[in-house]
């Protein structure tokens, strides 16, 4: 039935061990009372013993059941680079009590299924397409149309930057030192960080060459001399 609901095989071979266990001792339980001997006791013991080793492996049983529901639910899968427990990397392997992740600069993190499952979890591979969202500045006494024909002209030479949807390229704040350009191109997921790094290196060779300036911050700073 679990193989049929397309349940993760790790699950599957947890539950089948959990239900033969506990057949196992209904059995050996049933075996007993058929002998006349007397299995009331016996129930309480292992009634109050599950109670106590259930209050002293209250965490683990936490991880236990997060991890069913990631299993269950799958949020995310291997191979996915993911935010969760406040870790971001790509998913390694997913346990019943932790998740592995390695990160970007090749570190593996142990997260348990309990801070993931309570947290917010935010799947960056989970959408074919991602929208790369940028900022660029310049000087206030520069041309904006030049400057938009300029960026246009740079989203247009790459072949990864999709047409459909079709980039964003929006005067977005006229901020201390600098009129500011949100730019908003499509790509292919696995195109974010290639494009991303790739615009921002060719506008800014693109500026230079067409005279557009990115100005520093900078303070005007007027002295009042006195008498």
């Amino acid at each position: 039935v679990l193989r049929r609901s397309h349940i993760d095989e790790m699950l599957i071979k947890f539950a089948r061990s959990i239900s033969n266990a506990a057949l196992m001792l209904i059995v050996v339980i049933m075996a007993l009372g058929v002998m006349g001997v007397d299995t009331t006791s016996l129930i309480a013991v292992l009634a109050s013993a599950g109670l106590a080793i259930g209050l002293a492996l209250q965490d683990s049983m936490k991880n236990f059941a997060s991890g069913v529901l990631l299993l269950t639910f799958k949020p995310f899968t291997k191979g996915d680079y993911v935010d969760a427990g406040g870790t971001e990397g790509v998913v390694q392997e997913i346990t019943l009590f932790s998740t592995l992740l390695l990160t970007l600069d090749n570190k593996e993190v142990i997260i348990p299924n309990g801070s993931i499952w309570g947290g917010v979890i935010t799947n960056y591979t989970a959408q074919e397409l991602r929208r790369v969202d940028m900022t660029f500045g310049i000087g206030y006494g520069d041309d904006i149309l030049q400057a938009r024909r300029v960026i246009d002209g740079v989203l247009a030479a790459d072949e990864r930057i999709l047409n459909s949807p079709e980039p964003d390229i929006l005067v977005s704040e006229l901020a201390d030192s600098s009129v500011n350009f949100s730019v908003r191109p499509w790509v292919k997921t696995n195109d974010y960080w290639p494009v991303y790094f790739a615009v921002v290196e060719a506008v800014k060779l693109a500026f230079d060459e067409q005279g557009v300036s990115i100005p520093f911050p900078q303070m005007d700073v007027h002295m009042d001399k006195v008498a």
